[in-house]
């Protein structure tokens, strides 16, 4: 193995959660909350809760699956269940500077075997943060092949590292257990989404299944040849994998505290437009029908989000024309507005044919660095304002407050929690390096579950 890889091995084996410094412990805290609650939110999706169903009668035990009524299953089944379940409706955060939405990837994995293995909940988050940790910094180093998505690809190596790591595999075994994962590698494609196929959420699953596997695989004694990631990332799967930079900073700079969050139940390019929007709109305040036409300049990869037909909820995630309507609607585009009655609504329906968007090609050239938008509304009354900017609120240079996260962590839990369990449950997360087991979440979730 090269020896990037094998001093990153080492770093996920050693690293203690008490050797980290307090604003990422408490950073991390709060990445798991919010990916707490996109994962119970998404488990009321119909297509996720039919596979539950329709996996029941094979159900092992084990690990809890996070869905009304709080299944078990095996962890392997169970982190597929909980990472589909979190990627269906495109509230997951992910990483600012690279491409990869590492949190949704890696808890999965983690509340599964940790759960399965007894781990404490020091050793919960330490697997989850160095999960994280090993994403971004394999992803920094990655370059994807042009229609590949990253479900279940850098993050998927990552998971597999924080499944090994709580199942006491020392470096060795860690690096084992990131080489045979990349067998399980995928391949799924961007034209996934905008076409409204879910089964890009089952690439996103993948993650936590790998998990659960490659720490078996290693104690089982499987093998895998010394120079796999660098072969998978670079030959494979990707086009280009530079290590020199893996190492950068290592144990000072933490990864997951240079993510974004989103409020936006959509895709993240086009956040920077949605925010552009709604400034226009709270200068105008128009009614949908005073709307002539909305024009949005922006980066390529937002640029191509344009179908203003999307077939499906899953769809309609990745459609600017759709979202922007849903806005001046509705007036936001969260979790309650971007539902599936927005597609059939008429007057959503009958604005999203007069959004208008284009890629700006000096915009393309800044971006991911920078994701800069332009959007300009025009009303039947000849009035127009037109707004820009470089980035959408919600990374780390322009954060949303913590009230703000935890305000949509209630929204989402609340879906499958009673207002009482909401709360208990923030409170157990806050103090989650205490609890003796995961016990302490799924039995305050079992005991406050809505029916």
């Amino acid at each position: 193995m090269g020896r990037e890889i094998e001093r990153l091995a080492e770093f996920v084996a050693q690293t203690q959660w008490r050797d980290v410094p307090e604003p990422v412990q408490r950073h991390t805290k709060l990445v798991l909350l919010d990916t707490l609650g996109v994962i119970v939110a998404g488990a009321e999706r119909p297509e996720v809760r039919q596979l539950r169903e329709r996996l029941a009668g094979t159900a092992g035990t084990g690990a809890t699956v996070y869905a009304r009524g709080w299944p078990t299953h095996d962890p392997r089944t169970a982190a597929l269940l909980n990472g589909i379940a979190g990627r269906s409706i495109e509230l997951c955060e992910g990483l600012r500077l690279v491409s990869g939405q590492a949190a949704m990837q890696v808890l999965p994995g983690v509340l599964a075997v940790g759960e399965h293995a007894r781990s404490p909940g020091r050793e919960l988050l330490a697997a989850f943060l160095l999960g994280y940790d090993v994403a971004g910094r394999l992803a920094g180093g990655f370059t994807p092949r042009a229609l590949a998505h990253q479900n279940g690809q850098v993050s998927l190596l990552a998971a597999a590292a924080a499944g090994a790591r709580l199942r006491g595999l020392d470096a060795l075994g860690i690096s084992r257990a990131m080489r045979i994962a990349t067998t399980l590698l995928l391949t799924p494609s961007y034209t996934n989404a905008v076409a409204g196929a879910t089964t890009l959420n089952v690439a996103g699953g993948m993650s936590g299944f790998a998990a659960a596997l490659a720490p078996e695989l290693v104690l089982a004694g499987f093998e895998a040849q010394e120079n796999a990631i660098e072969e998978a990332l670079g030959q494979l799967v990707g086009s280009a994998f530079t290590p020199d930079f893996v190492l950068d900073e290592l144990g000072t700079r933490w990864e997951i505290t240079r993510n974004y969050f989103r409020l936006y139940a959509c895709c993240n390019p086009i956040h920077s437009a949605l925010d552009r929007l709604r400034e226009v709109l709270a200068e105008l305040r128009p009614r949908p029908d005073q709307v002539e036409r909305i024009e949005v300049a922006t980066y390529r990869f937002a640029s191509v989000m344009r179908n203003p037909d999307p077939p499906n909820y899953f769809a309609s995630k990745y459609s600017l024309p759709h979202a922007a309507a849903v806005m001046v609607v509705k007036g936001n585009a969260g979790f309650a507005e971007l539902d599936d009655a927005a597609l059939s609504d008429p007057a959503i329906a009958a604005l999203r044919h007069r959004v208008h968007v284009t890629e700006d090609p000096a915009m393309s050239a800044v971006a991911p660095r920078l994701r800069p938008a332009q959007v300009k509304v025009t009303l039947i009354d000849g009035r127009q304002v037109t707004r820009s900017g470089d980035s959408q609120r919600g990374d780390f240079q322009r954060p949303f407050t913590e009230a703000e996260i935890r305000t949509k962590f209630h929204e989402l839990a609340g879906v499958v929690l009673t207002p009482e369990g909401v709360f208990q449950v923030e409170d157990a997360v806050e103090h989650c390096e205490d609890w003796e087991s995961i016990d302490a979440l799924t039995g305050l979730l079992r005991r406050h579950g809505r029916a």
